[in-house]
């Protein structure tokens, strides 16, 4: 099995897991943070232990477990989000996703996002073609905290502002043609996106830091302050927005 098949099938697996593990620890009356929690350890659990099967020699960063510094040794790192958007997920809403990615020397190479609200599975080795943007830009953001730089862009474009939940459902959006811009200054991890952004570079989307530096990953400190993923043509034009501000 390649890596690309293993990501899709292990982020596919997961999201299954975690809407039946839902349905189940609904039935019995847990809800809210307690559900979410739950939803996590359990995804975590198959994705992490398949991947020490599967790949033994790989390095492993995830959210959901204590980092090994041993990681920082390794060329080929599995960076995962067993449940990225785990708010979301405990309200039964569809912006939540479920990452597996690997990173090779630092740069994101292979990815898979699931949205498994809609029986999804983006890959980074299978690009679909993205539509013509519209007459007016679209900008994806947080439901809960958006980014004030996100905010300024979007009034400078003129551009729609729609709020989603998770990382990998924002980024996704841009991926399936639904968004045109997704712009995040209020730091995240490297788990968070990690295979969006991998996803995202595969379907020929830019991808950078919001001063247009390179993402790296399996870094001693995994916060990442910004990202920005767009369609190569708007690139350009956002990042000026931004370095003018």
């Amino acid at each position: 099995m390649t890596d690309a098949e293993l990501a899709a099938r292990l982020a596919r697996a997961a999201g299954e897991l975690l809407l039946e593990r839902r349905a189940a620890l609904l039935a019995e009356g847990i809800a809210g943070k307690a559900l979410g929690a739950e939803g996590d350890a359990a995804a975590n659990a198959l994705i992490c232990e398949a991947l020490r099967i599967a790949r033994p020699d790989d390095g492993l960063m995830s959210e959901e477990e204590k980092d090994n510094p041993a990681r920082l040794a390794k060329s080929r790192v599995w960076i995962v989000d067993p449940l990225d958007g785990t708010r979301e997920y405990g309200e039964e809403r569809g912006d939540w996703a479920v990452h597996v990615a690997l990173a090779i020397d630092g740069a994101t190479s292979i990815g898979a996002v699931a949205l498994p609200e809609f029986g999804l599975v983006l890959r980074s080795d299978q690009p679909a073609v993205i539509l013509p943007p519209p007459a007016r830009l679209r900008m994806v953001v947080s439901r809960t905290r958006p980014a004030a730089e996100a905010m300024i862009v979007a009034a400078a474009l003129d551009a729609e502002v729609i709020p989603m939940g998770s990382a990998g459902a924002k980024a996704m959006a841009v991926v399936r043609g639904e968004a045109d811009i997704y712009l995040h200054s209020g730091g995240q991890y490297e788990w968070d996106n990690c295979a969006p952004v991998a996803v995202a570079l595969g379907h020929g989307l830019h991808a950078s830091r919001i001063d247009g530096s390179p993402l790296v990953y399996n870094q001693a400190d995994t916060y990442m302050p910004d990202l920005l993923i767009c369609r190569p043509g708007h690139a350009a034009t956002v990042l000026g927005l931004l370095a003018s501000k």
